[in-house]
């Protein structure tokens, strides 16, 4: 018997933060097993541009909804649109996301507060709605936040006071929702992301500084390319692994098992 475990035919994913970078590559990764994509995030023309090189390169069908996660109307606004075009989620990816750098005895009120407001607080705004809208009436959701290495350590090279508090809010947040939606058909797991190339963090990543940090700090001696995120996206939205629920998995390159 062939089983296809990882098979997203028909199903249909929204990512935040899907303008750029990680978030891009995630829907990329779930088009490629057939999903059909919503590219949520601010700039309307980024995600449309997003959802026409989805469609064309996988031949799914990909919208762009415009959406601030901070705005709690704004939200329930967005979820509503995907439920009149598709009349499904099956996949929620809570990938938008920020990060306050300086030491922590100079981070202001206002970053600490919109780190929160951005990182952990839009987090559970689209969650909630999703849940709420989609995933509880059809009995029925895979929920994946992203989350952080930084949301289960420290870190000595660059302060980030508030992105470690907000990551770590959303570790326990998703157990929280794991725990709550579990009976409903509901999983709700994180992804914990180390160090990853993007066209935002070529530049420090190939600093001299930090290629030293890599070969000190993680086993694998390098920060993570452009795909090695994709498989973890998938196989947590996957039917099959509908067992799996309220775990925190690193992609690091090892830097957390240290």
């Amino acid at each position: 018997m062939n089983k296809q475990y990882f098979d997203l035919s028909g199903r249909v994913a929204v990512v935040t933060g899907c303008s750029t970078g990680l978030g891009v590559q995630m829907a990329k990764a779930l088009a490629n097993q057939g999903c059909n994509i919503v590219a949520v995030a601010r700039r309307q023309n980024l995600i449309d541009e997003v959802a026409a090189e989805i469609s064309k390169e996988f031949g799914v069908e990909a919208v762009g909804i415009r959406c601030d996660i901070t705005d709690t109307e704004n939200v329930k606004e967005a979820v509503k649109a995907i439920m009149d075009k598709f009349g499904r989620i099956d996949i929620l990816i809570n990938n938008a996301g920020t990060g306050a750098v300086g030491p922590a005895e100079d981070i202001t009120d206002e970053q600490f507060e919109h780190e929160m407001n951005i990182d952990l607080f839009g987090t559970f705004k689209f969650a909630r709605e999703v849940a709420k809208v989609a995933m509880i009436p059809a009995k029925y959701g895979r929920v994946i936040n992203i989350a952080s290495m930084y949301g289960l350590v420290g870190n000595k090279i660059a302060g980030s006071a508030p992105y470690h508090a907000a990551k770590g809010g959303v570790v326990n947040l998703t157990r929280a929702l794991a725990a709550e939606w579990g009976s409903k058909g509901i999983t709700v797991n994180a992804i914990c992301p180390g160090y990853f190339y993007t066209p935002l963090t070529k530049e420090t990543l190939d600093s001299d500084f930090f290629q030293q940090n890599a070969k000190t700090m993680i086993p694998e001696e390098r920060y993570g390319n452009e795909g090695e995120l994709d498989t973890a996206a998938i196989f947590l939205s996957s039917p099959a692994s509908s067992y799996v629920n309220g775990i925190m998995l690193p992609v690091d390159g090892g830097y957390t098992c240290m």
